[in-house]
């Protein structure tokens, strides 16, 4: 079981975000790019690896969006860091997830637009719908800390 995960956000030229969307447990889930933290590395250079592998594209982050934390006794305690990121090389393309092997999730990739994103079904975190739009464009002086349960 992973204890700490990381999910960038990127934004294109136009303001779209891009995402890569994971069949899971049944369902076509629309999230952006990211996974575990590996041994020995940061939450930064995973976030880097991740980004790499599954679009193709080189990034440098900018900041820390959110830290969300989550505690329940089915899980334990584990946390992901969402990060801004700008484009540095590289082109989009779909990747893949390494630590899956035969057993790929990923299945698609794009850029997409806040009214693009309200149309999918299934989006993780549902705060990628809105409340990320405020983040990366308007408000830098919001609490980056979350706790689910």
């Amino acid at each position: 079981m992973w204890n700490g995960g990381v999910r960038v956000v990127i934004l294109n030229d136009e303001g779209k975000i891009l995402f890569v969307r994971q069949q899971h447990e049944g369902k076509e889930i629309w999230m952006v790019p990211g996974g575990a933290i590996e041994a020995g590395e940061t939450s930064q250079d995973a976030a880097i690896r991740e980004v790499l592998e599954e679009t193709g594209l080189v990034v440098d982050i900018e900041r820390l969006l959110w830290h969300v934390e989550e505690v329940n006794e089915a899980r334990g305690q584990r946390f992901v860091n969402y990060f801004f990121a700008k484009i540095i090389g590289g082109k989009v393309e779909l990747g893949t997830d390494p630590e899956l092997g035969e057993a790929q999730v990923l299945d698609d990739i794009g850029f997409f637009s806040k009214e693009d994103i309200s149309e999918f079904d299934h989006v993780y975190p549902d705060a990628l719908r809105e409340e990320i739009w405020d983040v990366i464009t308007v408000d830098t002086t919001y609490d980056s800390y979350r706790l689910r349960k």
